[in-house]
């Protein structure tokens, strides 16, 4: 194995910068689109619902393809795979930008640019573990990944806002092209810790089944405002589907054969009541990342720049409590940090539910999005720290993979939940009826984060 790394000599910093940026543009992408919904819908004559389809499919594909990708970078190796998954992105992303219609943008956008998140957000984590040994040098750079991730989210529809009102929205994936070039300048002369094991078996069928039951339940949600029994009929049919997995790698490893996942990584109380944090954090950042930036733009009339600017709260937000992340983290535990980013992010969903109601002017958004982008920005470095900390490091591979796609789940079913409530025609209060369950949603996280055990004022390891 190569030397091991510290973020404060060149070398660290090389190797760190890279991997940050593929976080940073994965996590934009997802909300980017936002604040160009109504940009897209009259240039590629559709609808807000059909953007909507387009958000959702690239967070849901990432989601899906997760798992199976983690596992592919040890038959194939952790660099190999990185290359891959960001040459796959970038053609994406150029597909995108060139778009004639939704067919091409859902192909570039949603498949192709998902499948690439999937091969590369893996090695990311991976390369971050194997590299960065200790545990106050490991957490660092866990941090200032999920901190680049979060702040990629948070900024994606102020950046997007001013592409699109400067350029076009086409602009926005042109670039995403040149954060790919650089991300794959920088990464050339990065080395792979490990050598590729391509005798290493692949449980295709737990990857179907997996990636299968998550489509059939995000794509039922999505059938709400359309047809009740077809909503029933997919999530029922996704259950089903994702039982049948968990039954699949089960007997997978009573007759010693190789599974997706290890069953003994949901037997970790802590670690799953973490990667419920981690869901519900995603689900709300990116469902009122969607609601505000719809509403915006579809009901009050605002331009892409303007709908931007008023993420800018959050984007703020998110930034300070990312950057206080590991001066809080040796002051306060992570469980501590947990609750009360839920409890801040809570409220800011109440302020944003009742001030925007009450006035009609920009500024009613600004104390409701700073609280949330401060919320979640004292969390999402601890709920990883939570899930990863739980295994030793025989098994981070597989739980890296599993938690990134339990996050990208949670982002995809807070665009389809509440982007699906706010389109409806079943509802009069489309916005208030999907910040109040983004708010029941926060509430749950709150519960799960409760239930934490308390733990020491150090971070843990990576």
């Amino acid at each position: 194995m190569t030397d091991t790394l510290t973020l404060p000599t060149a070398a660290g910093r090389r190797v760190l910068v890279p991997l940050a940026l593929a976080q940073f543009i994965c996590s934009f992408a997802g909300s980017s689109m936002n604040v160009m919904i109504n940009d897209i819908s009259k240039d590629l004559h559709t609808t807000a619902q059909g953007v909507q389809v387009a958000i959702t499919l690239f967070l849901l594909v990432m989601a899906a393809l997760m798992i199976p990708g983690g596992k592919l970078t040890n038959r194939y190796g952790r660099k190999r795979c990185l290359m891959v998954g960001l040459t796959t992105y970038g053609v994406g992303a150029l597909l995108s930008a060139l778009a004639p219609g939704l067919g091409v943008l859902i192909l570039g956008n949603s498949i192709l640019e998902g499948v690439g998140t999937a091969l590369l957000i893996p090695p990311v984590y991976i390369l971050t573990t194997l590299l960065f040994t200790g545990t106050t040098n490991r957490a660092r750079a866990f941090g200032a990944i999920m901190a680049l991730g979060g702040i990629g989210a948070a900024a994606g529809p102020l950046i997007g806002g001013l592409l699109t009102t400067a350029i076009s929205w086409r602009a926005n994936f042109g670039f995403q092209v040149l954060v790919i070039v650089v991300i794959v300048f920088l990464t050339r002369k990065l080395k792979d810790p490990l050598p590729a094991d391509p005798s290493q078996a692949f449980d295709t069928v737990g990857a179907v089944l997996s990636a299968l039951g998550l489509v059939l339940v995000v794509t039922g949600i999505l059938a709400a405002d359309n047809n009740t029994w077809l909503m029933l009929g997919l999530l029922l049919s996704g259950v089903l589907v994702l039982a049948g997995f968990f039954r699949w790698i089960s007997s997978c490893e009573r007759s010693g054969r190789e599974p997706l996942l290890s069953m003994a990584l949901f037997r970790n109380r802590v670690s799953n009541l973490g990667m419920v944090t981690q869901n519900i954090q995603w689900l709300v950042l990116m469902g009122v990342s969607f609601t505000v930036g719809a509403y915006l733009q579809v009901v009050r009339g605002y331009s892409a720049i303007a709908t931007g600017g008023v993420f800018t709260a959050a984007t703020l937000g998110l930034l300070v409590s990312s950057l206080s992340a590991e001066r809080l983290a040796k002051r306060y535990a992570q469980r501590t940090l947990i609750v009360t980013g839920f409890v801040v992010t809570v409220a800011g969903i109440v302020l944003l539910l009742t001030l925007v109601r009450a006035f009609n002017d920009v500024w009613s958004f600004t104390p409701g999005l700073l609280l949330i982008g401060l919320g979640l920005g004292a969390m999402l470095t601890p709920s990883v720290n939570v899930v990863q900390s739980s295994f030793p490091d025989s098994q981070q591979g597989e739980i890296s993979g599993l938690s990134r796609s339990v996050s990208n789940l949670g982002s995809s079913l807070g665009t389809a939940i509440a982007g699906t409530i706010l389109v409806s025609e079943l509802t009069k209060n489309g916005y208030a009826a999907a910040m109040a369950t983004l708010a029941l949603f926060g509430l749950v996280g709150l519960g799960a984060a409760f239930l934490l055990p308390r733990g020491d004022r150090t971070m843990p390891s990576g």
